[in-house]
């Protein structure tokens, strides 16, 4: 997409999965908090009050038992659904208690970034939720209900959700680029066939602290190595995960899920590669800490032959657009109605679209009259897509909503692409840049959690 921030969809179709699973319940039970500060049911004057005990100070705020043991419940009643057996109480409630500190540093990160969700633009989140699961708000609401949680609470789950994936966007995905000769020299080594193969894992981490020194660094490699002598033992890799692992999924029983290859962090790419599905790996080290893996699963991805990268010929669409956004001072209903203004000018021969696109445009293609170049299917977001599609040559859409904003589309015209080195190309950018982001992002969680001020009260108050 040359580069059209608001057009390309790997991280907003990322967390679209993430919601519709949150939805779906496999992460309402892991995922479902009271919000930060949020006051206790009221008692009758009559009744003694109980007094939450904090587990946790975190910064400037704290995590209370409450939270804590609301979590913990939630995430013993997915495990059982998972069909993992639970570890002791005191192990998951330390396990969980760190996810919760690690969220609440995330949640103030933002806040101070001015990062926020408004409430129109949260119901139309929910509504592409409902959407994506075929489904309406009221059946949505009504399945949310019987898996235990309240509505309000699948709402704020999801505003914080969007809050911390727009957080994480701007302190990590937005700084990863990749360079040309990266490109060519992926390409050059393995001719991107290995991108045809898919791989579920399992995974346990030992962080190693930022700035570690050498004795931490070694009691850190004890444990790891302490954990690989109870694998060997025969214990149970997902239970294990669940008691030990520092990793994000830990709490799903260390399993990532299935993911091409080639947008594996390359150390697990390496360690993984003699091994059958149900093996296990030696520990590998990285600057995050250290690694055990698990090769769960391996499909392939499409059947090509070794060496050769599997595009069939695909039809792209050269278009421009003008995007008008929805905030605080522009509404849906306004920004639509400007579109249309902006379509009846160009229908008329009052204005160019491009000389409207450079004025009103709220997308960074306005400096190019709004034109977004060679466009490959899965380029842009569904509903763009969809409504693209449907236009025939020099044909002007009605406003189209995306995840974005509103927008006017223009097709200008149409070829078959033959399986150009160019889309191999661009295809092997995109995995490079997944792996690398997936590396800095751990890279940054680790700097987040070190540099706050943590203070665990879990044994004062916390059973």
């Amino acid at each position: 997409m040359n580069g059209q921030d608001t057009m390309h969809t790997s991280n907003f179709l990322r967390t679209r999965a993430r919601l519709a699973a949150l939805f779906l319940g496999v992460a309402i039970g892991a995922g479902m908090m009271p919000l930060a500060g949020a006051q206790p049911a009221k008692q009758k004057k009559s009744a003694p009050v109980l007094v939450d005990a904090i587990v946790a100070v975190v910064n400037s705020e704290v995590i209370t038992r409450g939270e804590l043991q609301e979590r913990v419940v939630s995430v013993e009643k997915n495990l059982r659904k998972q069909g993992t057996a639970l570890p002791p109480r005191s192990v998951l409630q330390r396990q969980v208690l760190e996810r919760l500190v690690v969220e609440r540093i995330q949640q103030q990160q933002a806040k101070e970034a001015g990062i926020r969700i408004d409430d129109p633009t949260l119901d139309r989140i929910i509504a592409r939720i409902a959407a994506d699961n075929k489904v309406t708000l009221p059946q949505m609401r009504a399945k949310i209900e019987r898996d235990g949680a309240t509505f309000a609470q699948f709402r704020e789950q999801v505003r914080q959700d969007m809050i911390t994936q727009r957080l994480r966007e701007k302190e990590v995905d937005n700084k990863v680029q990749v360079a040309d000769s990266e490109v060519e020299n992926y390409l050059n080594a393995v001719g991107a066939a290995q991108g045809q193969q898919e791989v579920n894992l399992g995974h346990i981490l030992v962080r190693i602290p930022e700035n570690a020194s050498p004795e931490q660094i070694a009691q850190r490699q004890k444990r790891a190595e302490d954990i690989m002598q109870q694998l060997r033992a025969g214990r149970n890799f997902a239970q294990l995960a669940i008691s030990h692992s520092d990793g994000d999924e830990a709490l799903k029983g260390g399993e990532l899920g299935w993911r091409s290859i080639d947008r594996l962090p390359q150390v697990f790419a390496d360690a993984i590669s003699k091994l059958n599905t149900g093996e296990v790996s030696g520990i590998v080290k990285s600057a995050n800490g250290f690694h055990i893996l698990k090769l769960v699963g391996k499909r392939s991805a499409g059947g090509t032959s070794a060496g050769e990268v599997a595009i069939p010929p695909v039809q792209q669409t050269h278009a421009r657009h003008i995007l008008i956004k929805v905030n605080q001072l522009v509404t849906a209903d306004e920004a639509k109605r400007k579109l249309l203004e902006l379509k009846q000018r160009i229908e008329n021969k009052a204005a160019k679209f491009d000389e409207l696109a450079r004025s009103f445009s709220n997308d960074l293609s306005a400096s190019r009259g709004g034109d977004l170049g060679w466009i490959y299917p899965g380029d842009t977001v569904p509903e763009f897509e969809r409504a693209m599609n449907a236009l025939k040559p020099g044909q002007l859409s009605e406003p189209i909503e995306s995840p974005f904003g509103f927008h006017l589309i223009e097709v200008l015209e149409r070829k078959v692409d033959d399986a150009s080195q160019e889309r191999k190309k661009l295809a092997v950018r995109q995995a490079i840049r997944e792996r690398k982001i997936e590396e800095a992002m751990q890279d940054w969680l680790r700097q987040l959690r070190d540099g706050a001020y943590v203070e665990y009260r879990l044994e004062e108050g916390g059973k």
